[in-house]
Formats: structure tokens, sequence, C-alpha cells
């Protein structure tokens, strides 16, 4: 077996994993009417980042925690907050501080009863290997299974927002820039 099929193997099983109720819960929560903020740290923020160019391309008010041209997040916002082990000491705190102001928190974790998991009213679990070694097991370096699987989880997020918002690719595709 090659690396490319142990890879795609790993990522097939972990997605496999995904509890798409889940999913179905956070879509309720996002909507068009409400600011998203998202969270994350190292490769977990990139995820949270490419989720967040996602949103905007389907026409969400979105921003990212810790840009320097993200206004303050309010009570009635949703925070949307990456953190494999769920234990991440900076993305708890702001997870947990946003939730005391009011704020909707999504957690995304490899564990539902991680302290992450356990701050707002929604959770995604997914179960990918992390850096402490959680999750299913990688040959992979660090989190990158998790972070992979977090990749194509939020796109199937944004890509259910999509169909409930009859958004189409077309449409999508005229927010996309046009400075490249």
């Amino acid at each position: 077996m090659t690396l490319i099929d142990q890879v795609t193997q790993e990522v097939n099983e972990v997605m496999g994993m995904i509890d798409e109720s889940q999913l179905d819960q956070a879509e309720k929560l996002i909507q068009k009417d409400r600011r998203i903020f998202v969270l994350g740290a190292g490769r977990s923020g990139l995820m949270a980042k490419g989720f967040a160019m996602r949103l905007m391309h389907i026409g969400y008010t979105v921003f990212v925690i810790g840009e320097t041209i993200t206004p303050s997040i309010q009570a009635g916002d949703v925070l949307l907050a990456v953190s494999g082990s769920g234990k991440t000491a900076s993305i708890l705190e702001l997870a947990e501080k946003a939730a005391a102001s009011g704020v909707t928190v999504i957690a995304v974790t490899s564990h539902v009863d991680s302290p992450l998991g356990k701050v707002g009213p929604a959770v995604i679990v997914v179960p990918g290997a992390t850096k402490t070694g959680d999750g299913v097991k990688s040959i992979q370096l660090l989190s990158t299974l998790f972070d992979q699987s977090v990749h194509l989880t939020l796109d199937v997020l944004c890509l259910k927002l999509s169909r409930r918002d009859k958004v189409s690719n077309d449409a999508a595709a005229a927010t996309h820039s046009n400075m490249e």
C-alpha cells in the first residue's frame, strides 16, 4: 500500500466517524443575520481561516479572531473554535470569555468531553489524531490527520449552509478574490 493510500484510508476512517447530526446542529446556529467569528491556533487556526474564507464566499459576515481588522465580539455573535485536544489554553480561555459574554460557541475538537467541548451548545467531534496522540492513530506527523479531517468537515458544513441558503457555485465564485 502506498503512502497516499494509507493517508486516504486514515482520512476516510475519521470522516466515517463524524456524526453528521453535529454538523446539522452547527448549521442551525450559523445564520446570515449573525456575525461569525473563528478561532484556532497553529494549523487548527489555518483550518478555521479556510472555513471563514468559504463562509465569506457564500455571503456570511465572518471574522478571524486575532486579525487586526477583527471587531469586538458581542452577545448574539457565533464563535467557532478549533482545538484538537480541546485544552489549548489560549483557545479555551477566549471561548469561555466569549460564552460568558453571550456569544454562541461551536467547538470543533477530537473529544466531546474536552473542556472546549463543554463551553457551548454545539460541538463537532473530529476524532483524528492530535499532537498529543489522541484520536484515531496515524502514520502522519502531529495533528495532520485532525487538521485534514477538520478541513473536510468544515467544507461539508459550508456545503450544507450553501444548499440551505440556496447559494450556487456561480454566486460563490462572484465573491472570490479578483486580485489574483
